[in-house]
């Protein structure tokens, strides 16, 4: 599977407000597949059965491919819409909401609605917080003993990461590059091994990133 940069939720939570005496409680999660985005949508449905609305949207995809709303009821366009658009607002990808609407008695009207979902969204992505999930390469980086001092040094005055450090015959350290910067990786280590590093790609991951 072909890794992509981009943004979501930091973790999956869930954040309440108080909109006149209506409670909004928007719970967040991270989905990989309209699958996933359906099971997270049916759970909180069956924790809040008792709820006037249980509206939703989700974004899915390195493009946004595959983007859902639906307004549980409320008048079209006021709820899921507005959601879905808090979450590309944001620029997020593979993120599912829910917010759950216990009607306080003060009906808000359409643009009111519209306000209120987008806040309640909005309001609990600031609450649980963003992160940027950046796709890097692992590279192993096999050289003689000599060498791991100066590589060691090196690799720790650089953005990229030692993730493990194997002693075997020779020694292997394992390394998490940017998934962008491979090549330019692979040529700096090759120069500063004097081309005596042998360098195997070994996978992919994610390293995420804090938005500030």
């Amino acid at each position: 599977m072909t890794l992509f940069n981009y943004y979501t939720v930091k973790e999956n939570g869930f954040h309440e407000i108080i909109i006149q005496k209506s409670r909004f409680i928007t719970y967040l999660a991270r989905v990989t597949s309209e699958q996933e985005a359906q099971s997270f949508i049916t759970t909180i449905k069956k924790q809040h059965s008792d709820a006037n609305h249980n509206c939703s949207a989700y974004v899915i995809g390195e493009q946004n491919d595959i983007q859902k709303a639906n307004d549980d009821g409320e008048p079209s366009g006021t709820a899921g819409v507005p959601m879905l658009e808090v979450l590309k607002k944001r620029d997020l990808r593979n993120t599912a909401v829910v917010v759950t609407r216990y009607f306080g008695g003060i009906k808000l009207g359409g643009g009111g609605l519209i306000r209120a979902y987008g806040s309640s969204v909005s309001e609990a992505l600031n609450a649980i917080g963003v992160v940027e999930r950046v796709s890097h390469d692992v590279i192993e980086v096999t050289v003689d003993y000599t060498w791991l001092g100066k590589l060691e040094n090196e690799l720790r005055a650089t953005v990229h990461i030692i993730d493990q450090i194997h002693y075997l015959d020779n020694v292997q350290i394992d390394v998490l590059v940017n998934s962008n910067d491979v090549t330019s990786f692979t040529n700096w280590m090759t120069n500063l091994t004097n081309g005596q590093a042998v360098m195997n790609q070994n996978g992919s991951r994610y390293i995420e990133r804090p938005l500030a």
